[in-house]
């Protein structure tokens, strides 16, 4: 029983025991974790450390090179994105007024048309019939003319009544207005009046094209019936296409009509096409963009509508401090350079950066630099020094 007895007290010695360690060691954890949320050394570059010395060895081996602020020609680059397109006028929609059965066509898309070849062949029996009706409205007006002739001096003779001759003046009048409208109805499907007679009616009319241009769309097979609504072809006059950009608010005031730009697709980027602005749009979108269309000086076969297409627009020159892109640092949204504050002394100074061309970079408020030496060969050398110093 004694034996028992000890061992429950040995068990709860030990059991205190572990519990002051366990108590010591969560207080030096909690001791470290405290540490390291207080350390400063978790980013590349302080704010109270951008100074850095090197020894003349450090200098040789770093080949640190320092120039001055150059002021220079500097023009500001506008990116812009947008499609080919070309105006409503040049973009043609073609229909059949009275419909029919599409007999012939060899049209296919990306085929070249001149004006007033035909395109397709349709054929319908309401074609027999409306020739068939004009050739017989023409004679009636012929016998009508012919009556009202006659009436109308019967009258002058008093040797028929008015009523008579009033009635084959409405009679010449009326068949004068069925042959005209059935003239504009044979018309609208592309069939010539003065030459159609008796000997001649047909069951097919032909469909020409309006323009000079390219077969974008076939929408029709051979066979197949046409309603009116129904288009057959589409075709486009690329001889005035145009250069469709978007253009957001904020960069409206720098365009104006007239301007200057170079295109080019992303397939072949060398490839450039010089364009200038003839319009621009005066209302805005959700997004608040609006449209500049562009002409382009000349025409490239290769440029079809849809094709989307990029732009720089060269906005206004002047002269601006600056240094080589080489020169300047970027990390977290901010840009710095190092500056000589003395020999083998260099300190890290943060800088706007404006429009960058041809390698070199504007510096926006440059006053504080003038006359300092900028280091333009070396300054990442330098950052890494100064990130080995912190970690000291």
């Amino acid at each position: 029983m004694k034996t028992s007895f000890n061992s429950i007290i040995f068990l709860i010695n030990n059991t205190i025991r572990m519990k002051k360690y366990l108590s010591i060691y969560f207080l030096f954890l909690l001791a470290a974790c405290s540490s390291k949320q207080e350390s400063p050394k978790e980013v590349i570059v302080t704010v109270e450390n951008t100074m850095v010395s090197l020894t003349d060895d450090q200098f040789k081996n770093a080949a640190i090179e320092v120039t001055p602020l150059e002021e220079r020609e500097i023009s500001s680059t506008l990116i812009l994105n947008g499609t080919i397109d070309v105006p409503p006028q040049n973009l043609i929609s073609i229909s059949i007024p009275l419909g029919g059965y599409l007999k012939s066509t060899d049209m296919l898309p990306g085929m070249y048309v001149r004006k007033g070849q035909v395109i397709a062949i349709l054929e319908d029996q309401q074609y027999i019939q409306l020739q068939q009706d004009y050739l017989i409205a023409k004679t009636k007006v012929a016998l009508a003319e012919q009556e009202y002739a006659r009436q109308r001096e019967l009258n002058e003779n008093q040797a028929s009544s008015n009523k008579v001759f009033q009635q084959a003046s409405a009679e010449f009048t009326t068949q004068k207005i069925i042959t005209k409208s059935l003239d504009q109805k044979l018309q609208l499907i592309g069939i010539n009046v003065q030459n159609l007679n008796e000997g001649n009616i047909s069951k097919s009319i032909p469909v020409v094209s309006p323009i000079n241009g390219y077969v974008s769309k076939v929408n029709a097979n051979i066979g197949k019936y046409l309603m009116p609504s129904e288009v057959l072809f589409e075709l486009v006059n690329v001889d005035d296409i145009h250069l469709n950009l978007t253009v957001f608010e904020k960069d409206l005031p720098k365009l104006a009509i007239g301007q200057k730009l170079v295109a080019f697709n992303n397939n072949e980027p060398n490839k450039k096409y010089n364009c200038n602005i003839i319009i621009i749009g005066h209302s805005l979108l959700a997004d608040k963009s609006t449209q500049v269309h562009c002409h382009f000086e000349k025409y490239d076969k290769s440029l079809v509508p849809g094709m989307y297409m990029n732009a720089e627009v060269q906005l206004k020159t002047g002269n601006a401090m600056t240094t080589s892109e080489e020169a300047l640092l970027s990390f977290e949204n901010k840009d710095y350079v190092f500056v000589e504050q003395a020999k083998n002394k260099y300190e890290m100074i943060e800088v706007k950066r404006g429009v960058t061309e041809n390698g070199f970079v504007e510096i926006l408020s440059s006053e504080t630099l003038k006359g300092k030496k900028i280091v333009s060969h070396g300054a990442y050398w330098l950052m890494m020094k100064l990130k080995n110093l912190e970690e000291e």
